[in-house]
């Protein structure tokens, strides 16, 4: 097998091992090891009763990790899945006492960055966008070749945030009409003449936004989110830590969100005299406004400048 160069600058490096606190006795997990910068450094602060539990999608990359960690590999356990299956993980391992969990959401610079896997408006290549490119069978392709034009307008703009999404959607169906789009460039380009040409100065890429949510409906990546902070809560020892990173508002809204429903405690109408509902919260909030990169990181890695940490401690 060909040795997979993955270059990837891990994002809040520092701030996420001060944040996972990491004690020994407790297991760990890395949500999205991608080539394994924040698993190194947990890694290397296990202690002799601690292991580390190393997910990913993306196969390449836990190629990649694994070769990374070599020197750890008594202490941690690969699995190839997306961290929405966290609950299973953790009971097909038998695991109940997490110190810490981690996720860095969104892609990795190894994917952007390797043009056969079509995520990057930057470089031609087919149309995939596939993070699990073995085992999922929905393409970039497929949404912008299949999706009705009312589909793609409301992905747009849902996952995009994309203003012009209606125009984007007509324009794509408009083309298609006339013989299938199949790469990335033939999409921006599109893209780009549906755009209003004041619209496409100054800002950042006028296929950004479009490539953003044709990528979050191929791999639903929102999906995950919530589902793995309530896993990790519900097997979270007492003042154990969630750890989780987002590039744009989506999945820090979802991330906020989340947390301040495990911090609630008591639900019922201020009217009742007395609790009925039993409900205790199950975490504390350490993060009231996000950990953000500082200005030496920005000037090493500018790809962290939209990067937040939020963090959340189990009680």
């Amino acid at each position: 097998m060909d040795t997979i160069h993955f270059s990837h600058t891990s994002v809040l490096l520092y701030e996420c091992i001060e944040a996972l606190h990491i004690r020994d006795g407790f297991t760990y997990v890395d949500c999205t090891t991608g080539g394994g910068g924040h698993s190194l450094e947990i890694a290397k602060r296990l202690g002799e009763h601690s292991r580390l539990i190393c997910l990913d999608r993306d196969q390449d990359a836990l190629t990649a990790a694994k070769e990374r960690l070599k020197d750890f590999s008594d202490k941690i356990t690969f699995v190839h899945t997306n961290f929405e299956d966290l609950e299973n993980v953790l009971a097909s391992l038998k695991i109940d006492n997490l110190g810490g969990v981690l996720a860095d959401l969104g892609c990795s610079s190894y994917q952007f960055d390797t043009p056969e896997r079509g995520f990057s408006y930057m470089h031609d290549a087919p149309l995939d966008m596939r993070m699990d490119a073995e085992g999922a069978s929905l393409t970039a392709y497929d949404v912008v070749n299949t999706y009705s034009q009312t589909d793609l307008k409301r992905i747009l703009f849902e996952w995009g945030e994309e203003k012009f999404a209606p125009r984007i959607a007509a324009a794509i169906v408009e083309e298609r009409e006339k013989s299938p789009i199949r790469t990335t460039a033939q999409l921006s380009e599109i893209i780009k003449s549906a755009i209003p040409a004041a619209a496409r100065n100054g800002g950042p890429h006028p296929a950004k936004r479009s490539f953003q949510a044709i990528r979050i409906e191929v791999n639903h990546e929102l999906d995950a989110i919530s589902p793995a902070i309530h896993s990790a809560a519900s097997h979270m020892a007492k003042t154990g830590r969630v750890a989780i990173i987002s590039f744009h508002s989506l999945e820090d809204r979802i991330v906020k969100n989340t947390y301040a429903e495990l911090a609630q405690g008591c639900t019922c109408p201020r009217e009742f005299p007395v609790c009925v509902c039993g409900k205790k919260p199950t975490v504390r909030i350490l993060t009231k406004k996000p950990i953000l990169p500082s200005d030496e990181e920005l000037e090493v890695n500018p790809r962290s400048r939209s990067a937040k940490l939020r963090v959340a401690e189990k009680v």
